[in-house]
């Protein structure tokens, strides 16, 4: 098939050379990860530890000592904790926002303005207090208590290191494992299936560590996206579209709009002048033929019935451009049958040699199966006009709430996005459902077509099958 051009030689070395910097970086990144939610708790208690004994060491173990360092300590150990759950949260909120390369917004509650009333005392909304950094300390406690979002760190703080523990720990452990397993392996004596040759014992370990490390780096990346998904259910929110990125989004909507109405009007404009020309005019000549047959009954039958078998067959014919028109509106088996059997139908009628391959577990809503069912028809019709081929394949896949449909053929290739081309037109028509089109076709072929669509899928089913003209 041609779609195997797709997985050459050099494409599959970039690819596995991707996953290997994907699986890497995300071991980079669970290690500061593991290091920051350790921080996070090692970081308070040595600061109240370290409070306490300087505060000992200063009073040189006096009886004020205890009454220095338990205050010192816990003044220490809370206004460390304050700064390691801000800062673990920020630090957070941040690696999330850029591996979704969308910012992430944060709304504290507002702090209300300290109130001085006429005999100098401070109003913190609670208490009234003589001086204001005290007034303003009293306020700040009872605002990062009460507020939602700083909640929510404090949580993050005891949350972080159990979910670094549970997505990150095996992984981890996998790749530390097999590193060491393979770093013992020339000190230690170890027999695998009875086997003394030292060398082969050595290769064994090196295997065995080997794949302990590839097996704990390939299902890094996914824990790492596990405990950024985790991170944005405690901590509430996640990353938001920017403000340039929300513009883009509205100009590509009111882009795609304007294509659509156009669409609309320029269908509308094609079955009216369908009917005009066609079926409408083959109407009317019928109505007059029947007049002229009214006249004819009673002064020459034979020619009436002449007139007669003509108007059936003219009516045969508007009713067939009726048929044809309808079908090009909307296709019977489409609404019918589904895009399944409507793709199979394009595949029996189209001038190459189609073969059809579809695994939808269930229905598209029918305005999206409309669009791609007019693109696969358009496709398969440009590969047998304009680039000559033999063969085509078409395969429907869905995936991930994705419909991917891959049309390939096997003719001379040199395809291109042209400004006012039908692939141009087949990209606005399936940017009205934020789909996109994709390109391959190198000169000499083949090309390759990879259309894919956001959607929600109806009435479950399999249908996995494939079809050859």
């Amino acid at each position: 098939m041609a779609t195997t051009a797709w997985f050459g030689g050099g494409a599959a070395r970039s690819a596995v050379g991707e996953r290997v910097r994907v699986a890497v970086r995300a071991g980079g990144q669970a290690v500061v990860m593991t290091a920051a939610a350790g921080a996070g708790v090692v970081g308070p208690l040595l600061a109240t530890v370290c409070a306490a004994f300087v505060a000992v060491q200063l009073f040189d173990q006096g009886p004020l000592a205890l009454y220095v360092a338990v205050p010192g300590a816990v003044l220490a150990g809370v206004s460390s904790l304050y700064w390691f759950v801000r800062r673990g949260a920020v630090w957070t909120r941040r690696r999330v926002a850029r591996e979704a390369g969308e910012p992430w917004g944060v709304v504290y509650s507002p702090r209300e303005a300290l109130e001085q009333d006429a005999r100098g005392f401070w109003w913190t909304g609670v208490s009234y207090h003589r001086r204001a950094e005290v007034a303003r300390l009293v306020q700040f406690v009872r605002w990062a208590v009460r507020d939602r979002q700083v909640q929510r760190e404090g949580l993050w703080w005891v949350a972080n290191p159990v979910g670094v523990l549970a997505l990150l720990g095996v992984p981890m452990g996998l790749v530390w494992g097999g590193l060491v397993f393979m770093g013992t392996a020339a000190v230690d004596s170890r027999h695998f299936f009875g086997v003394e040759n030292h060398r082969v014992n050595l290769l064994f370990s090196v295997v065995l560590g080997g794949a302990l490390v590839v097996a704990g780096l390939l299902a890094m990346p996914w824990a790492v996206r596990a405990h950024g998904a985790f991170a944005c259910r405690v901590l509430g929110g996640g990353p938001q579209p920017s403000r340039a990125q929300l513009t883009e989004r509205v100009a590509h909507l009111t882009e795609t709009r304007a294509d659509a109405v156009d669409a609309q009007a320029a269908e509308l404009r094609r079955i009216e002048r369908d009917l005009h020309d066609g079926a409408q005019a083959r109407l009317v000549s019928i109505g007059l033929t029947l007049g002229t047959i009214e006249h004819l009954m009673r002064t020459d039958q034979e020619a009436a019935r002449e007139l007669l078998a003509e108007a059936r067959e003219a009516s045969a014919k508007a009713l067939q451009e009726l048929r044809d028109l309808v079908r090009g509106i909307h296709p019977p088996v489409l609404a019918e049958r589904g895009l399944p059997d409507a793709v199979r139908e394009l595949a029996l009628t189209a001038v190459v040699p189609t073969e059809v391959t579809v695994s939808l577990p269930g229905r598209p809503e029918a305005a999206l199966e409309t669009a791609v069912y007019f693109s696969v028809s358009e496709l398969l019709a440009n590969a047998a006009k304009h680039a000559r081929a033999r063969h085509a394949w078409v395969d429907v896949l869905y995936r991930a709430g994705r419909l991917r449909v891959v049309v390939t053929d096997d003719g001379h290739g040199g395809a291109r996005m042209e400004v006012d081309g039908g692939l141009r037109g087949i990209e606005k028509r399936l940017g009205t459902f934020d789909g996109t089109i994709s390109l391959d076709s190198p000169v000499g072929g083949p090309t390759t077509i990879t259309m894919e669509l956001p959607c929600a899928l109806s009435s479950p089913r399999t249908s996995t099958s494939s079809a050859r003209v």
